[in-house]
């Protein structure tokens, strides 16, 4: 087999990722290889492939790809998934550990001796519209009309390391997403653009989202989104500080301490070990 590529598919709530290990791999990676080989049909098919262990500020990291090629400064799902990763190859043999990302250092708990379910100290949010960032007079982007697709919405806008736009409705859908999810995205007032997620309130507890996600269209769960889409919802005074977010991929718990950092708690599975012809990447 040497002529392949040797790649391991995870997924978080249905979130898939393939991850490409760079010590058991010769092989350069740019953004045209990982957009095909997430296209489903011409690829393997994923939302996104995680390349690592890598040295990041001298620290073992990992680069994170979304499916259209473009590198991700973060994925809730993706670091969750990386972590079991590293514990199922013996990278670490710790239950609390720390990986880098573009968007800075990530702390995360294994939960069980399956290595199944992972907690992750995502840090805090930022509603500044410099930091998200939200064009116009530096503010925090609470409550605020937007006009997307010649309609007007409120929507609150923050990051979590990449920018979140959160609306809440009183009935969400995957079509709702689908529909709007280009026009916010891509929106003027969003210079890098833009993470979608519409958001049902269902109690102080429990919150029910869909998400368009920049990079990679609809997808059935996101670790940020769901981290964004609660703390939009605790700003706002919707909701207590431990909240479920629901989404079609499953849920994912998530904490807010007192100082505002976010704790995110959710599983992860194996899918499968997958051989790439190495002409893929020729």
């Amino acid at each position: 087999m040497n002529n392949t590529i040797t790649m391991v598919k995870y997924q978080g709530l249905g979130n898939d990722y393939l991850v490409l290990d760079p010590n058991k791999n010769r092989v350069q990676l740019q953004g045209k290889k990982v957009a095909l080989l997430c296209q489903r049909g011409f690829g393997l098919g994923a939302d996104g492939v995680l390349y690592g262990p890598v040295e990041i500020n001298g620290k073992m990291g990992v680069h994170i790809f979304n499916s259209d090629g473009s590198e991700s400064a973060i994925s809730g799902n993706g670091v969750r998934i990386f972590a079991k990763y590293l514990m199922d190859q013996q990278y670490v043999k710790e239950q609390k550990f720390r990986i880098e990302t573009m968007s800075g250092t990530i702390e995360v708990e294994c939960l069980n001796s399956r290595a199944t379910e992972f907690r992750v100290n995502m840090g805090k949010a930022s509603f500044l519209s410099r930091e998200i960032p939200v064009t116009g007079e530096v503010r925090e982007v609470i409550n605020e009309v937007f006009t997307f697709n010649d309609k007007e919405y409120k929507a609150t806008c923050l990051t979590v390391g990449n920018p979140h736009c959160i609306i809440f409705m009183d009935k969400v859908s995957k079509e709702i997403a689908r529909e709007l999810g280009p026009y916010v995205e891509n929106a003027e007032e969003f210079p890098e653009r833009m993470n979608l997620q519409i958001c049902r309130q269902i109690d102080r507890g429990n919150l029910d989202i869909e998400i368009w996600e920049r990079g990679s269209g609809y997808t059935k769960a996101s670790g940020t989104g769901s981290c964004a889409a609660a703390a939009a919802a605790y700003k706002l005074g919707l909701v207590e500080n431990r909240i479920n977010v629901n989404q079609p991929g499953g849920m994912i718990e998530i904490d807010i301490k007192e100082d505002g950092t976010i704790y995110m708690t959710g599983k992860v599975g194996y899918i499968a070990d997958v051989h790439v012809a190495e002409s893929f990447f020729s």
